[in-house]
């Protein structure tokens, strides 16, 4: 076997959980070289990854949005993987839009079986079928999804993510010798810390003499990152690539993050952090590296898995994550700045 297609698309988080597998993989078959079928916003990510020789990047973020106008890009995607016969593809999502673009590559498909898989339709268009314990952390999942289908004994060892840092960019900024990284963009709105508790702890954290860098992706993320520099050391960041927030994790001090994407590149850096559990399980998708603390919520309700909170405080909403109080989330963070 020497070239596997793997289709991921997915978010930053679900992208840096691959990362390990494909580790495996090249230690298991040493020259094996892997194809990656990725979202356009975060070809960085793989080719930050030695094992990984083409790129080919999807907006199908936009398919839904529509679909004639994506009839064009679609087929040009196709067309172009399909130049390449694979000895197996591998689809590690395991929904509807990567399933159907399995079926139109050349080589034989493998993905999780229908107990195992995120959408149970998407089963059917794979050749060769696994069974993965939906209880299993999503890394855990990938490597035992790799190993099976590759044929090698999944390994014990703790997640390798093999990120190669030369990849990342020079920063646009300079930065001072000691600064913290604050990650308070989520997805979901139950993923987003209540703001007062962000001003006091960026309060503390100055107090201490380190400057508070505030990352963001977009209008809304920005607009909350200036709501939250109320200390002037806090330090809203201009817009950044992956390569170039890669850089500013590496030279942080420690994070405080939320439940995002960065904050499994935060861990896949073994950047010290803590990060927030509210909405979300981590014990199943936790951030994964040395020196996490994990904060998790302690309401009944928590995990919910709901983008929307069900039970919205008037004060601080979402409440799994208020109550994850500044005082908290101070005191875990002394730990590994003053150990």
């Amino acid at each position: 076997m020497k070239r596997v297609l793997l289709i991921k698309f997915t978010s930053l988080g679900d992208l840096i959980h691959a990362l390990p597998a494909l580790t495996d993989a090249a230690r298991a078959h040493p020259g094996l070289k892997f194809d990656w079928m990725i979202d356009e916003s975060f070809a960085q990510v793989a080719k930050w990854h030695s094992a990984v020789d083409q790129v080919f990047t999807t907006s199908h973020r936009t398919w839904r949005r529509g679909l004639i106008a994506s009839i064009k890009p679609i087929s040009d995607l196709i067309r172009n993987v399909r130049k390449t016969q694979y000895d197996l593809i591998i689809d590690g999502q395991g929904n509807f839009k990567t399933a159907l673009m399995s079926l139109f590559m050349r080589g034989p498909t493998a993905g999780f079986d229908r107990r195992s898989v995120r959408e149970w339709v998407a089963s059917f268009a794979y050749r060769r079928k696994y069974p993965v314990s939906k209880k299993t952390h999503a890394i855990d999942r990938l490597r035992q999804l790799f190993a099976l289908s590759l044929d090698y004994p999944c390994p014990a060892t703790p997640p390798d993510f093999s990120i190669d840092r030369s990849q990342f960019a020079l920063l646009p900024i300079q930065t001072p010798q000691h600064y913290i990284v604050l990650i308070h963009n989520a997805s979901w709105q139950t993923k987003i810390w209540p703001e007062e508790h962000g001003k006091r702890l960026i309060e503390w954290i100055a107090r201490k003499g380190y400057t508070v860098y505030l990352p963001w992706g977009n209008a809304e993320e920005k607009a909350r990152a200036l709501r939250l520099a109320v200390d002037p050391r806090a330090i809203v960041l201009p817009k950044m690539s992956l390569s170039e927030i890669g850089s500013l994790l590496l030279g942080a001090r420690a994070c405080v993050s939320m439940d995002t994407g960065l904050s499994h590149l935060t861990a896949a850096l073994n950047i010290p952090s803590v990060t927030l559990y509210g909405s979300t399980d981590s014990g199943l998708i936790g951030a994964n590296g040395q020196n996490q603390i994990h904060l998790i919520s302690k309401l009944p309700c928590a995990p919910c898995n709901q983008k929307k909170c069900r039970f919205p405080s008037s004060s601080l909403n979402p409440p799994c994550l208020g109550e994850l109080t500044p005082e908290r989330v101070f005191a875990q963070l002394l730990q590994i700045l003053e150990p």
